[in-house]
């Protein structure tokens, strides 16, 4: 670490703090607490997960629409950190929160649930848009995908950790419910994360912002609109959103419904906790590796790799039979899973006006949420009219083709070929 900054360590070690949260409120122990908790209070499994997926889906809607507005304030002088912060504690103190909720409220879980959502997401809306901060367009690649990778290797020591301890609560090895160990891993979760964010708090800054002025909130719905008027001047910019639209729709649809095709091949809960932590780990170096081959092929040409690994992916599932098939699928996301997300944070960063990152990283973040909504739905449609789900996966290669083609359409960032900002504010560096 000695060869990056004190501002570019700060920063990548957020991705070490909350990548706890990703994994265990996310995807791994709060799903089977809250349909514990539904089901002891006699809601029926179809009906816990439907009133989980509209939760997830009201958070979402919230937050992707006020983003680029949140953002755009945030490009004033001072206030991208006030914004993160404030993000920041809501995100750690709700998931905290849900420690000391009853078990048996389930509807009370789902709305602090909702919370630690928003604040997790509106955090890295904030957390994406400093990386023009702490690091130079040549070093973005690098930082990014570093910081990924510290993300999944974070990310396994509070999840292993919590594993342990509930399996060794329901082992009756030590002296807790399941439910109580349970309750521990949120309380793990919010350490982690809280302990981890204070290196960016202190040392991590906003180097690129507008003067404010005296009228900052209707001042930003002017350079919204701007710039929604203007947006042929960051032609580039759009184009990969678009782009991104498309592949990561892909990404997340194979990311959220792992659990459910492993759960169709008959694999246990407890293997697919352990199949989900091998490739937390596995993926951890390839992060960093895709970081290292964007500097010697380009960011560019590193996403094509990634998108046509997926593409194999989506391939191999049609035929995917045995549980040695979806390791070898596991196995093959997490080559490409964090060198994916990563570039594409970067290659957008490279993109961007600088001073305006707030407010495109907004944007960034709209077209991530709403992606997640088309790849679910094509495969849903898919496998109801084939009959078979492995169909529903291999259509998903129609999102990766299209996301491949337009990114082809996008020309490669040059120190020169940022939009440049469309405003007469007073822009510092």
């Amino acid at each position: 670490m000695k060869r990056f900054t004190k501002q570019e360590n700060s920063w990548m070690f957020y991705d070490w703090a909350n990548s706890a949260y990703s994994i265990i409120i996310t995807t791994a122990v709060f799903p089977l607490f809250y349909k514990a908790a539904a089901s002891n209070a006699g809601v029926s499994g179809a009906d816990s997960t439907a009133y989980l997926g509209y939760t997830i889906a009201i958070a979402t809607f919230l937050l992707a629409m006020l983003a680029p507005i949140l953002g755009t304030i945030a490009d004033y002088k001072g206030v991208k950190k006030r914004f993160f912060t404030v993000f920041f504690l809501v995100g750690v103190i709700s998931t905290a929160v849900l420690a000391f909720i009853p078990s048996d409220h389930w509807l009370l879980l789902l709305i602090c649930y909702t919370f630690t959502v928003i604040g997790s997401a509106g955090a890295n809306v904030f957390y994406d848009a400093f990386l023009v901060d702490v690091t130079s367009d040549e070093r973005m690649d690098t930082v990014s995908a570093r910081g990924f990778g510290l993300g999944y290797i974070g990310s396994t020591i509070p999840f292993l950790l919590s594993i342990v301890i509930i399996i060794l609560a329901q082992q009756e090895v030590l002296p807790l419910s399941t439910t109580f160990a349970s309750k521990i891993a949120f309380l793990i979760t919010a350490a982690w994360w809280g302990l981890f964010t204070i290196s960016l708090l202190k040392h991590v800054r906003q180097r690129y912002y507008i003067e404010p002025d005296k009228h900052p909130v209707i001042n930003s719905f002017r350079r919204l609109g701007t710039t929604f008027l203007h947006i042929k001047q960051y032609r580039s910019a759009f184009m990969f959103l678009v782009a991104y639209f498309f592949y990561i729709d892909g990404v997340g649809t194979i990311i959220t419904m792992s659990t459910a095709y492993g759960t169709d091949l008959g694999i246990s809960s407890t293997n697919l906790l352990v199949i989900l932590f091998v490739t937390q780990v596995v993926a951890a170096p390839f992060a960093m590796l895709y970081g290292k081959l964007s500097n010697k092929f380009t960011g560019k040409k590193m996403l094509y790799v990634g998108i046509a690994v997926y593409m194999i992916v989506c391939i191999y599932a049609f035929f995917m039979k045995t549980v040695l098939d979806f390791w070898i699928l596991a196995m093959l996301v997490a080559t490409s899973q964090g060198g994916i997300q990563s570039l594409s944070r970067s290659y957008f960063a490279k993109l961007i006006p600088k001073e305006n990152a707030n407010e495109f990283f907004g944007f960034y973040n709209i077209f991530g949420k709403f992606a997640s909504i088309m790849g679910p739905l094509l495969v849903g449609v898919t496998a109801q009219i084939t009959g078979h789900s492995n169909m529903g996966v291999f259509s998903l290669v129609i999102l990766f083709v299209i996301g491949m083609l337009v990114l082809a359409r996008v020309p490669e960032p040059t120190a020169s070929g940022h939009a440049k900002p469309l405003r007469n504010e007073s822009i510092h560096s």
